[in-house]
């Protein structure tokens, strides 16, 4: 919880005001039961009316002071509270982008999204309510008793008999309910997984008539955090009738006694009133504090999970621009020695891989699934790290690179034509902010999908939706393509980022790249596809089968002229 509250150190100014703006209201509605006690007793029962007209007039003017005062107050606590959320997102998200896939497997989409949205919204709420009444609950409860003990310490004893019941009731009932919402910030978590997975297969949903069987699963995702969430709160509303029976009893015994006393003239009704006042004010305090602790116990849960993130160590910096972009050319690329192990995995994906690529080769690997032919490409934009072997970029190690050039080095097409909401244009721009129209014309056109964007009503206007939705497979790759060409790689990437492309495109996308200034790695299972690059890579089970060119393994590789001959006899027949 600490990381979290560091957070809030630059407003410690408005903090403060905040705190004192909200005692000047306290101070005021801690001395009007007075006033009220001298209306009646000085005033009323001595029929003064100057008397009662001087201290209307204060509590009137008071009353003005305290509104003003508690009105400044919640702009100050809004102003604090929603400028330390938008940190708190900010210093996460950030955090966030620093993260290797590997840590980031180790939260899941679905927990992180809820840690930036409704854990920051229990922690934002959680500091509002404390610049409101954090100090206001417990010194609404300790001034009224101070306050009644001054009027009357024989009447006041009776207030103050039953609060300790009160804080023990409160205590257990905090340190219950932290636990509880962190089991229901987990659940939330569930909840949002399946959501999220359920949105990205809902056409597969549709099409196997299964939308049945996710409510069904969904009901009980949603019927777990109702149990919990019930309980908790249940748990929580326990405190308010608890200290209402307390309270109201306290008070009944003060009514009871006062009597006693005002009839023996012991005692003036007003201080009597006043007794009584203080004791609704210490329920309201009360019934304040409660409200501010089930408030921080689900900040505490909150912020843990929050913490959780701002604490894990990041595995790469990203670094601010340098002012200027490195003119790329075509770079070599030398694997030596390479193995590699994924995380909690105990067996070797990659096994001694050493290979070379010349600048400005086209370099193909095939492979079946799960040979390593995306990890093997992974691992030279650093998106995983080795530590067996090394990979020179240039005849640099690539972790001797700092991420943002060697970034700006590499286009990357994953095999998921990956594109994001908004237009054509600035899907385009996401390979470099800084591109001009007539660049991305440029990539468009080496890519093949220049002609279909002209063909949409606003062409590069074109809104295509949340992951291309309103695009072919094709049309996504090939869009995918030319926004890895708007960087001017050095290394271009392609992870099977052709399977959606017909013959003719595909033929017409390689002799558009023939000339590019860039080496090209590609993954293909297309025999057609690996008879365009310079030489073939075949992997099989981590391990490098053969390279050469096409000819060469249809000689040397029974297991390449077995995927050649299968895939021509498909053809043919």
């Amino acid at each position: 919880m600490r990381t979290v509250l560091k957070y809030i150190k630059p407003y410690t100014g408005l903090f403060i005001l905040g705190l004192i703006l909200m005692l000047i209201e306290l101070a005021v509605e801690l001395i009007q039961p007075i006033f009220i006690s001298e209306i009646i007793d000085n005033g009323i029962l001595k029929n003064d009316l100057n008397h009662v007209y001087l201290y209307l007039g204060i509590m009137l003017v008071t009353g003005l002071v305290a509104l003003v005062s508690g009105i400044w107050n919640s702009f100050v606590a809004g102003h604090v509270s929603q400028t330390f959320a938008y940190d708190l997102r900010t210093a996460q998200f950030s955090k966030i982008q620093t993260f290797s896939l590997a840590t980031l497997e180790k939260f899941k989409t679905s927990s992180l999204i809820t840690r930036l949205t409704s854990d920051v919204n229990n922690c934002d709420t959680a500091v509002y309510m404390s610049i409101r009444i954090m100090l206001r609950a417990p010194l609404m409860i300790i001034g009224s008793i101070v306050m009644s003990f001054i009027v009357e310490p024989r009447l006041a004893l009776y207030l103050v008999i039953g609060t300790p019941f009160i804080f023990i009731i409160i205590f257990f009932i905090a340190r219950t309910g932290s636990k509880l919402f962190t089991k229901i910030q987990r659940k939330f978590d569930e909840m949002n997984r399946f959501f999220q997975q359920n949105l990205e297969a809902v056409r597969l949903i549709k099409a196997s008539q299964t939308s049945h069987q996710e409510i069904n699963q969904f009901k009980e995702k949603i019927k777990d955090i109702r149990h919990n969430y019930t309980y908790a709160l249940r748990l929580m509303e326990l405190i308010n009738p608890s200290l209402l029976f307390i309270i109201n009893a306290s008070i009944l015994a003060v009514i009871w006694f006062g009597s006693d006393m005002v009839n023996s003239s012991t005692l003036e009704v007003g201080k009597l009133v006043a007794i009584i006042n203080y004791g609704m004010r210490m329920q309201g305090g009360f019934g304040m504090l409660a409200f501010l602790i089930m408030t921080l116990s689900r900040m505490k849960a909150s912020s843990d999970r929050i913490e959780e993130v701002l604490t894990t160590p990041s595995d790469e910096w990203v670094l601010e621009k340098n002012g200027h972009k490195v003119e790329n050319h075509a770079y070599s690329i030398k694997f030596n020695n390479v193995s590699f192990t994924y995380p909690n995995a105990n067996k070797p994906v990659l096994h001694n891989i050493s290979f070379e690529v010349e600048p400005r080769e086209t370099f193909a690997i095939m492979g079946s699934t799960g040979s390593g032919k995306s990890t093997l490409l992974s691992l030279i934009p650093k998106i995983y790290r080795t530590k067996q072997g090394e990979i020179l970029l240039d005849g640099k190690n690539v972790e001797d690179w700092e991420i943002e050039d060697l970034r700006d080095a590499i286009g990357y097409v994953p095999q998921t034509a990956l594109l994001f909401s908004g237009t054509i244009y600035e899907n385009l721009q996401f390979g470099d902010p800084n591109a001009e129209l007539e660049t991305l014309e440029t990539s468009t056109q080496k890519a093949q999908i220049h002609n279909s964007i002209e063909a949409f009503d606003h062409q590069y206007e074109t809104m295509i939706g949340q992951q291309g939705v309103t695009l072919s497979g094709g049309q996504k790759q090939r869009l995918s393509i030319a926004r890895a060409l708007v960087r001017k790689p050095g290394v271009l990437i392609l992870d099977d980022s052709t399977s959606a492309l017909d013959v003719k495109t595909e033929s017409a996308l390689w002799d558009a790249l023939e000339h590019e200034d860039t080496t090209k790695l590609i993954v293909t299972q297309k025999i057609s596809t690996a008879k365009t690059a310079d030489r073939i890579m075949l992997l099989v089970d981590g391990h490098i089968e053969a390279i050469g060119h096409h000819e060469e393994l249809l000689k040397s590789s029974k297991l390449y002229n077995e995927i050649a001959n299968s895939q021509e006899s498909a053809v043919n027949t």
